[in-house]
C-alpha cells in the first residue's frame, strides 16, 4: 500500500532542481542533444534561437539539478549527461502515479458499492 507519507523521502532541494530543469523545453531539448553525445556550448546554442548567454544560463540550471557535467578539453568545455537524477525524478513520479492509481481503485470500488446498493 503507498501513503504520501512515503513520499516525504523525496521532497529534497536537489530533487526540485531537478524538477526545475526538466520543466523547461529549451533545457529539454538540450538534454536530448547532451544525451546522444557530448557537446560543446557552441554545438548546444545551433539550434536555438536565443544567445549564447541564454544558453550558457540554461546549462548552469542543468548543472546545479546534476543532470548534465562538464567536463573541461582543452581550453573547451563539453557537457554530458548525468541521468542519476533522471533516475530519481523517474522513481517519484512512478510512486505518485501508484499512489493515484491505488485511490482511484478504491474510487472505483466505492462507486460499484454505491451502484449495487442502489439495484
Amino acid at each position: 500500500m503507498v501513503t504520501i507519507n512515503k513520499m516525504v523521502k523525496y521532497q529534497s532541494p536537489k530533487l526540485d532542481r531537478v524538477f526545475k530543469a526538466l520543466a523547461d523545453p529549451t533545457r529539454r531539448r538540450i538534454l536530448f542533444q547532451v544525451a546522444h553525445s557530448p557537446h560543446h556550448v557552441s554545438r548546444l546554442a545551433r539550434p536555438f534561437p536565443i544567445s549564447a548567454p541564454a544558453i550558457s544560463r540554461h546549462l548552469k540550471v542543468l548543472e546545479r539539478a546534476g543532470i548534465i557535467e562538464r567536463v573541461k578539453c582543452g581550453k573547451f568545455h563539453r557537457f554530458r549527461i548525468n541521468n542519476q537524477p533522471i533516475h530519481e525524478a523517474q522513481a517519484v513520479l512512478q510512486q505518485l502515479a501508484a499512489f493515484w492509481n491505488q485511490r482511484l481503485d478504491h474510487l472505483e470500488e466505492f462507486l460499484n458499492d454505491e451502484k449495487a446498493k442502489e439495484n
